[in-house]
């Protein structure tokens, strides 16, 4: 699910969204099941670099309410540096403060938009693997790993305390390829490598460049042009 662009760009009525980050999904069941109390709730903190690491604490002790963590994770995205999202090995948020002029931290309609786009869609949290049950022939999946390193110093696999390993990445080869033999259509985005084109070598699959524009980065003079990877099934024009 990540972002949620696609979802939120397409609007579909119905079907599933997942991610492996159990944090971020609690968060849509929030949006979707209570955006009025998030905003209440996220509409009360403040930028200001003492409040955000006091906050970045709290986050790090889960609290058992669902509604402040999901106003806690809105908070730290929205002040956070660069918008980032990364844990270290003990699960633990460890994005520092970021500088902003002014930036706004809840945006009521765009929560309340997005509440009523979630209210028919299941929220699942786990291992991609759950659409071998929930996908049927005819439907459409898209797939959105964190991307194979494009170099050896570009090794971001912390959105999950676990990461994203090659060995998933295999696993996630091997059920497109199933996914395609029960006839469901899939899109997948993946960095554009040797190693990703040399996995899916021989599938029959599509592969298309693109070129793309990196915002996110821990270092501005990385946020460069580059390349991207969509697989996939579908022969449509």
């Amino acid at each position: 699910m990540g972002g949620g662009a696609v979802f939120f760009s397409l609007e579909p009525v119905g079907g599933s969204v997942n991610d492996i980050n159990p944090r971020l999904m609690n968060f849509y069941k929030v949006v979707r099941d209570s955006p009025e109390e998030l905003i209440e709730v996220a509409g009360g903190y403040r930028y200001d670099k003492e409040e955000y690491y006091r906050l970045r604490s709290r986050f790090n002790i889960r609290p058992v309410d669902l509604v402040e963590d999901a106003a806690l994770l809105l908070y730290l995205n929205k002040t956070g540096y660069n918008g980032l999202y990364r844990v270290n090995s003990k699960g633990e948020f460890n994005v520092p403060f970021g500088r902003y002029k002014n930036p706004t931290i809840v945006h009521p309609e765009r929560i309340l938009s997005a509440s009523r786009l979630l209210r028919d869609v299941d929220i699942c949290c786990g291992d991609f693997l759950y659409l071998l049950e929930a996908a049927e022939a005819g439907d459409l999946c898209y797939l959105d790993p964190p991307y194979m390193p494009a170099s050896s110093t570009a090794h971001f696999t912390d959105y999950s305390a676990g990461g994203f390993t090659e060995e998933d990445q295999r696993r996630l080869r091997d059920m497109c390829v199933e996914l395609n033999s029960r006839g469901v259509v899939f899109v997948q985005s993946n960095s554009d490598t040797e190693p990703v084109r040399d996995l899916y070598t021989g599938t029959g699959f599509e592969l298309v460049s693109l070129r793309t524009r990196r915002m996110i980065s821990s270092k501005v003079s990385s946020r460069s042009k580059g390349h991207d990877l969509l697989i996939t099934n579908s022969r449509a024009s």
